[in-house]
């Protein structure tokens, strides 16, 4: 309640964070961390895709523009909809293309970025020793190319994909000014 007795708009009070990157540079693991840190909801955007998208990478078929529009409005409604309910959240998602980020910001009132880059041996290496994905290795180069850095007027944050998980998770929410959880141990 604000000082006239009506409710606060909680969603201008949530935090929203995608954290975004190529297929192994680490996005999942620093989204966790970064949720774990602060108490934001997490989500993968790996499990909103449909299953026909699915079936495609499955196969090393990239998807286009056309597969990801739906996926995307999907993300963007979920991230408005914890808005609403005055819930912060935290998503890994590739986000590789600028037209992407611009429909996930269109959902919740403000939405920072988390881009995870650098060396791509560093992230083939990981790809290569990850077991149990849809997204097969072969993709990466399909990724790269498509990959638009982070501009000048998006809100985020570039880290370097070589640091470990934790000082990444640390850098984040140092950098975006995320509220962290405070343990009672």
């Amino acid at each position: 309640m604000n000082h006239e007795g009506t409710p606060l708009d909680l969603r201008s009070s949530t935090r929203h964070v995608v954290v975004m990157g190529v297929s192994g540079c680490g996005k999942t693991t620093v989204a966790h961390g970064i949720a774990a840190a602060t108490g934001l909801l997490f989500a993968e955007a790996d499990d909103f895709h449909s299953r026909a998208n699915v079936e495609k990478m499955r196969a090393g078929t990239p998807l286009v523009d056309d597969d990801r529009w739906p996926w995307l409005h999907d993300l963007a409604a979920w991230m408005a909809e914890r808005a609403e309910e005055g819930r912060s959240t935290v998503i890994a998602c590739s986000a590789l293309k600028r037209a992407y980020r611009d429909v996930l910001a269109s959902g919740p009132p403000t939405l920072d970025f988390v881009h995870l880059d650098g060396h791509v041996e560093v992230i083939r290496e990981r790809l290569a020793s990850r077991s149990g994905h849809y997204m097969p290795a072969s993709l990466l180069d399909s990724q790269l190319a498509t990959l638009e850095p982070l501009q000048a007027d998006e809100s985020g944050i570039v880290l370097d994909v070589a640091l470990p998980p934790e000082e990444l998770v640390d850098l984040a929410v140092r950098g975006l000014h995320l509220p962290q959880v405070t343990s009672t141990a």
